[in-house]
């Protein structure tokens, strides 16, 4: 890449010309080595870099080789004409070379071909860059003795954010009675509380057989999108998102059509780019409510919509509500489930984040609405459901005690709780930084700032994060990781104490003020 004066942004941008399924965290795990281009992929990439495919592989490093012919590459957006190798750069093997010996002679025949495994194909188009090749980057750092300061995750624990005492007292009062498996669907006691919950949230048509424990929110995901989709099913998806919903869409075989929320409409979605983008192959769509990346609360005018355009078109709704109970500012949550009765809907929930215990892994979803239209589906939710066995016991076993009582995680988002004055804080120091703006967040932990990318000259978003983090041990998730698809936004989660969010808004604004990429 160095010798063809490419970037990794170039090399996206050619592959998309070319019809190439391709992004920049790919690239980043080729170069790291910790993946193998597929057959296609390594065809092109041996095409745009003009090189031998079996040299980009790692074969015959020392043998040398012939120079491929120099040639442009296709659509470079810099207009750049690929330029003949130096005498430094990397040389193609002769195609007259004898085939490399890949084999050990002490277990093959002599010339045969040592089989590899590669990945699945299937992986070709998932990505999570909340812990991607930037956060492998920072874990090398700290390995090396560096602190970073990590803003990448929704992780409540590191940050002094406490499990109710309450809660623990009952995890460990039961523990010695859940050393076995529950039903497949979770323990009567959890999901009696959680149906009670969702009846409190006004999801019509609930009963007890409709409520699902799970290892978190994602497990779950994984589990109701592999039960429903067919190859070339199209599922509606935000833009941003929480990838975990595009990576299993795909990995279940069907297609995530993004469509825009709008940051100039406090990042509500885009209604008409919504009903834009279905097709008779549109089977669902995906509703994060409170959101993650942005922090926006939709209002029940915005929520209507969405069902009218479910209705019309006869589709499911996924909704993603983990963060219910993390409002701010005197807002209610709106359950989108509670305004169709009529349509098939699964609403997801947890106590990971309004009861900080991320780690015990327990989330839900609830089946609710018009069940009759899916009876197929459920079956095959069951199907699935079972065999996975159960969700983790002892983490079932608190359910009722954390969604029943004093809800601690209310004293947080008042004005004097932590995280009401965390959001406050890091919402005015954001915008206060020349050429960064943010919308405020009305919900969950997490701020989604805008980079004026003119002013600092920014194409690729990965390599903004990666030079922060070098130059200020800063670790953020850029925004092409919850599939934004401009290199103009990251993601802050501020979660610290006030005192840590001032040190890193402080580091930022001098980074940025000579950052030129």
């Amino acid at each position: 890449m160095n010798a063809r004066h490419l970037r990794q942004v170039d090399i996206v941008r050619a592959a998309q010309a070319s019809g190439v399924k391709l992004g920049k965290s790919h690239i980043s795990q080729y170069v790291s080595g910790k993946t193998t281009p597929r057959a296609d992929t390594l065809r092109f990439l041996a095409d745009t870099l003009q090189v031998d495919e079996q040299w980009l592989l790692g074969h015959d490093r020392g043998r040398p080789g012939m120079p491929a012919q120099p040639k442009r590459v296709p659509d470079n957006p810099g207009g750049r004409a690929a330029t003949p190798r130096s005498a430094d750069a990397p040389r193609t093997p002769s195609s007259q070379a004898p085939a490399p010996q890949t084999t050990s002679p002490s277990h093959e025949p002599e010339g045969t071909p040592m089989r590899h495994f590669n990945k699945s194909t299937k992986l070709d188009n998932v990505l999570y860059d909340v812990r991607g090749p930037v956060v492998d980057e920072a874990a090398r750092m700290e390995q090396s003795g560096m602190h970073v300061l990590k803003l990448n995750i929704g992780n409540p624990a590191p940050f002094g954010f406490r499990t109710p005492d309450e809660v623990v007292y009952d995890m460990s009062r039961q523990l010695s009675d859940t050393e076995g498996y529950s039903a497949s669907k979770g323990l009567f006691s959890a999901r009696k509380a959680i149906m009670q919950y969702a009846q409190l949230k006004n999801l019509p048509n609930v009963g007890i057989e409709d409520i699902y424990t799970g290892n978190g929110v994602s497990e779950l995901i994984n589990l109701s999108l592999s039960a429903l989709l067919d190859n070339g099913d199209e599922v509606l998806v935000p833009s941003p998102d929480y990838p975990l919903w595009t990576a299993c869409v795909n990995l279940a075989g069907g297609t995530a059509v993004h469509y825009v929320c709008d940051e100039e409409s406090e990042w509500y979605p885009d209604i008409d780019d919504m009903r834009s983008k279905i097709t008779d192959r549109t089977v669902a769509i995906v509703l994060i409510n409170p959101n993650n990346p942005t922090g926006a609360l939709y209002p029940k005018e915005v929520l209507q919509q969405i069902v009218d355009l479910a209705r019309e078109h006869q589709l499911m709704i996924f909704s993603d509500e983990i963060y219910d109970r993390l409002v701010m500012d005197g807002l209610q949550h709106v359950s989108i489930a509670s305004m169709a009765p009529d349509l098939f809907c699964v609403t997801f929930s947890g106590l990971s984040k309004s009861h900080m215990i991320a780690g015990y892994r327990i989330g839900w979803m609830v089946l609710s609405g018009n069940k009759s239209i899916a009876k197929d589906y459920v079956e095959g939710i069951n199907m699935l459901t079972n065999m996975r066995i159960c969700s983790n016991v002892p983490a079932q076993s608190i359910v009722q005690t954390a969604l029943g009582g004093h809800q601690s995680v209310n004293d947080y988002i008042v004005p004097g709780g932590r995280l009401y004055e965390q959001r406050e804080y890091i919402y005015n120091a954001l915008n206060s930084i020349p050429g960064v703006t943010a919308v405020k967040p009305k919900a969950a932990f997490y701020i989604f700032p805008k980079l004026d990318v003119k002013k600092f000259n920014i194409t690729d978003d990965e390599q903004f994060a990666l030079d922060l983090l070098h130059d200020k041990r800063i670790l953020i998730t850029r925004g092409g990781g919850f599939n934004w698809h401009e290199p103009d936004h990251f993601r802050i989660v501020y979660l610290p104490r006030i005192e840590v969010l001032k040190d890193a808004t402080e580091k930022l604004t001098d980074f940025l003020s000579c950052y030129r990429q």
